[in-house]
């Protein structure tokens, strides 16, 4: 919750260009409810800003630490419900399936797929945060899967 990724895309056909992208960054020692008054802020400004058809998450995953799931869960919450209240639906995607769609291979490496986004986005990631980059491959993802032929077979039901 002291740093989330987002990546917006145009998609246009087999042509997809990544509009903006980076990070939702929170100062260490705030409270936890400050920090996610600040990220329910910059997902509003995004929207605002882009007016996406839908939106793409990080499936839930359940950390070692419960304490670390917890706020895990309140972070998605928080976007979720911004993204509701705007009425865009939103999706989610595991990180193996993530992988899979932008390397084909489920156990890849954050730079494997951060070097893949910027093959197919035509993007220079070196400079780049690794949360922005995830972001993007799971907008890709989403992309990918919900333009294909039977689609409904790919895409998960909306969140």
């Amino acid at each position: 919750m002291r740093h989330t990724g987002y990546g917006v895309l145009k998609v246009s056909g087999d042509n997809y260009q990544a509009l903006d992208c980076g990070v939702i960054k929170n100062p260490p020692l705030i409270p936890h409810s400050q920090c996610l008054r600040r990220l329910a802020g910059g997902v509003r400004e995004l929207v605002a800003l882009y007016k996406p058809d839908c939106a793409v998450l990080e499936g839930a995953f359940y950390a070692k630490n419960i304490k670390t799931t917890l706020i895990l869960g309140y972070a998605r919450g928080c976007i979720m419900t911004v993204l509701a209240e705007a009425e865009i639906p939103a999706y989610a995607y595991s990180p193996m399936e993530v992988k899979m769609s932008a390397v084909g291979y489920g156990g890849a490496s954050k730079a494997q797929v951060a070097m893949m986004i910027g093959s197919i986005l035509k993007l220079d990631v070196n400079n780049v945060a690794d949360d922005a980059t995830d972001a993007l491959a799971l907008a890709l993802c989403h992309s990918q899967r919900a333009l294909k032929t039977g689609a409904e077979l790919f895409t998960p039901k909306e969140l």
